[in-house]
């Protein structure tokens, strides 16, 4: 197989700039006993305020920021604020599913419904998997056409997010069986390959700001294993060659997520097959 060339530095810088956008309006730090916790738009607390007054018992412009003030614990307060931020419609598809509130140093603080963290500026974490076929092409996967985000585009073998009640490690056992139907025990060199970050405004609500950091891991499927989607967010997945990879993530066909996990990972993905890779 020939190795594909580099990408080109005009397109890795423009990703990179997309990737590490400022917000499109001001936003104010969401702030928690004294503790950032995100961002929000001025007038996203306007608006909830003027939807629903009881919001005001919860969240608080002040001293330069949108204060979350306590009604409960912050998961409880959060979760009426999601509520809240539903009924303006501020949200995005409605998941039940909790992603957590950390602190700076990492310490869970709370948990807050999926559809609102855009709006509310929470970061998040997401994990994503790179599997390559013994001869050196990549599995990837195209996104089910009925996905709230990025429908029909293209993405790693396996994406997802980490959500408040699994570590890291479990998000990606749990994942990678859901979208791809793997167990992590059939994968040869399952290995942490390392982390980008995606920051900018989000193309999900109007108000919404993005800050996600991905890790991402590779692996090599042994011949005769194949992906099977579980959930029915997948429409389909195929094999493709480095050079046909590189192709297609120049025309954008892929998720920027992807595209960014694929650069951080391109030293090892157009390594010569059979070569033992490095992590990045």
């Amino acid at each position: 197989m020939t190795p594909a060339a580099p990408l080109p530095a005009g397109w890795l810088a423009r990703l990179q700039a997309y990737a590490d956008r400022p917000p499109a309006r001001p936003r104010l730090p969401l702030v928690w006993q004294g503790v950032p916790i995100g961002s929000v738009e001025p007038r996203l607390v306007e608006a909830l305020h003027a939807a629903a007054p009881a919001s005001r018992r919860r969240l608080a412009l002040h001293e330069g920021a949108a204060q979350v003030l306590p009604m409960g614990d912050l998961s409880q307060t959060l979760a009426a604020l999601a509520l809240a931020i539903r009924d303006a419609g501020e949200a995005h598809a409605w998941r039940d599913e909790q992603l957590g509130v950390r602190d700076a140093d990492g310490l869970l603080l709370g948990t807050v419904e999926r559809a609102v963290v855009r709006p509310l500026g929470i970061p998040t974490h997401a994990v994503h998997l790179l599997g390559s076929t013994p001869d050196g092409r990549q599995w990837v996967q195209q996104r089910a056409l009925d996905k709230p985000n990025d429908p029909g585009k293209w993405d790693t073998l396996m994406g997802g997010m980490v959500p408040a009640t699994d570590s890291l490690e479990q998000a990606l056992e749990r994942e990678t069986w859901e979208e791809a139907g793997l167990r992590l025990s059939q994968l040869r060199g399952l290995a942490h390959g390392g982390r980008v970050m995606s920051r900018g405004p989000s193309q999900d609500t109007r108000t919404g700001y993005v800050v996600e950091a991905i890790d991402w891991y590779w692996c090599e499927l042994p011949e005769g294993l194949e992906p099977a989607n579980q959930d029915g967010e997948v429409a389909q997945f195929r094999r493709v060659e480095p050079e046909q990879l590189r192709a297609d993530l120049l025309d954008g066909e892929y998720t920027v997520e992807a595209a960014l996990v694929f650069a951080a990972a391109w030293t090892m993905i157009t390594r010569p097959a059979g070569a033992t890779p490095s992590a990045a």
